[in-house]
C-alpha cells in the first residue's frame, strides 16, 4: 500500500437543473496511492475528462466527496502538486512556448534560471526546441498539445493528470510523449492517471479504470507492480 493521495466517495457531477439535468459522471468511489498507474478508459462521452477535472479540483461535485489527504487542501493544489495535461488547446496566448512551461516552476518560488533550465530540458524532449520562441498562434495542434505537456510535467507534482494526451499526434510523437510523461512520474514519484483511447497508451500503465454510461469500474488491474 503506498501513500493515500485521493480518496472520492459517492463522486458525482450534474450539469444544469431539473429536467434538462444532465449527469456527466456518477457516484464514483476510488483511491489513488502515490505511484499507481491508472489508465482511464471510456467512449467519448462516458465521464473522462469530468473525473480528470474534479480529481485535479478544476470542477467541484454536486455529489459525494473527494479529498487530498496526501497532498493538502483544495487550495494547495496548484501550483505543483496536481499537474494536468489537457486535451484542448491551454497555452496562454501572450507568452512563448518556453514561457508558458516555465510559468508552473516561477509561479512555485523557483528562480528564472531553475525554470528556464527545467523548461528546456522537456522542451527539447518533445521536440520543441525549435519552436520555443514561438506563440501558441503559431504552433500545429500536435506542438501545442505536446507544449501543454511539457508544462504540466515541468515542476515536482505528486499527481499527473493527462486527458488524452496522444490524442493529436502522430504514432511516433505520441509514443515520445508517452515516454516523457512516464519518465517524469517514475523521476518524481507521482502517481499518474491518463484518459485515454489509445491501446499503445493503455497497455503500457498497470491499472485499467473503465467509464461506461458515466459510472466507473475500477476493479481492472491489468499488470502487478
Amino acid at each position: 500500500m503506498g501513500e493515500l493521495l485521493v480518496r472520492a466517495e459517492g463522486l458525482a457531477r450534474v450539469f444544469g437543473d431539473g429536467p434538462a439535468a444532465v449527469t456527466a459522471l456518477a457516484e464514483a468511489t476510488f483511491d489513488i496511492e502515490a505511484a499507481d498507474r491508472i489508465a482511464v478508459v471510456g467512449p467519448s462521452g462516458s465521464g473522462k475528462s469530468t473525473l480528470l477535472h474534479l480529481i485535479a479540483g478544476l470542477d467541484r461535485p454536486t455529489a459525494g466527496t473527494i479529498e487530498w489527504p496526501g497532498i493538502g487542501p483544495f487550495e494547495s493544489l496548484r501550483p505543483g502538486p496536481v499537474s494536468f495535461a489537457f486535451q484542448g488547446p491551454s497555452l496562454l496566448p501572450p507568452l512563448t512556448v518556453l514561457e508558458n512551461v516555465e510559468l508552473p516552476v516561477l509561479l512555485a518560488g523557483g528562480t528564472e534560471q531553475e525554470a528556464t533550465w527545467a523548461a528546456a530540458e522537456l522542451i527539447e524532449r518533445l521536440e520543441l526546441t525549435p519552436v520555443a520562441d514561438k506563440l501558441p498562434e503559431e504552433l500545429s495542434g500536435g506542438q501545442s498539445q505536446r507544449a501543454g505537456a511539457a508544462r504540466a510535467l515541468v515542476g515536482t507534482p505528486r499527481l499527473i493528470l493527462a486527458d488524452e494526451p496522444t490524442g493529436q499526434q502522430d504514432r511516433a510523437s505520441g509514443q515520445r510523449v508517452l515516454d516523457v510523461i512516464m519518465e517524469r512520474a517514475e523521476a518524481t514519484g507521482a502517481a499518474l492517471l491518463v484518459a485515454t483511447h489509445d491501446r499503445a497508451v493503455f497497455e503500457r500503465l498497470d491499472r485499467r479504470w473503465t467509464l461506461v454510461d458515466r459510472r466507473l469500474e475500477t476493479g481492472v488491474v491489468v499488470r502487478s507492480a
